[in-house]
């Protein structure tokens, strides 16, 4: 076992993911899931939750959370902030594909609602982000794209 976490080791850490603006998008914490509404809202148990276990630089994780544990000692807490280039990515414009509402609907089998998570035949997930008599607009960028996360992380053990 090595003091600090390196590449190549297992680390479980305990987190909770921020955006910039302070609203929680995810935790390990159950009491902070229920503080924050998450519970609730994802439909999910005291028993989901615990913390994340990955092994360091094996892309398990989003980059900048990868790299950020690196050199941390069991017990450590910090604030690893991650830009969208090492998390989900900058925001692409040619992500945003318009649809006319006919073909929308023969594709997804049921009528547009903002909102609607829709998966395509390529792979690719959407969302449905505006709907106008001509057309339908899906937004394919992951829905963290363009955004500076923060994760408050606590080592709570390196293997």
């Amino acid at each position: 076992m090595t003091d600090t976490a390196e590449p190549g080791d297992t680390v479980v850490v305990d987190y909770v993911g921020r955006f910039e603006s302070g609203g929680v998008f995810d935790t390990s914490r159950y009491e902070v899931a229920e503080t924050e509404g998450l519970a609730e809202a994802q439909g999910r148990e005291p028993s989901d939750y615990g913390p994340l276990t990955f092994t360091v630089g094996a892309e398990q994780v989003i980059e900048g959370l990868d790299e950020g544990v690196v050199g941390l000692a069991v017990g450590a807490e910090a604030t690893i902030e991650v830009p969208p280039e090492k998390g989900y990515g900058p925001f692409d414009p040619d992500r945003v594909r318009e649809y006319d509402p006919e073909s929308f609907e023969a594709m997804v089998g049921q009528p547009p609602e903002i909102g609607l998570h829709v998966h395509a035949e390529n792979g690719l997930h959407g969302d449905v982000t505006a709907i106008t008599d001509d057309g339908v607009e899906i937004d394919f960028n992951h829905e963290f794209a363009g955004k500076t996360l923060l994760f408050d992380v606590e080592v709570v053990e390196i293997r």
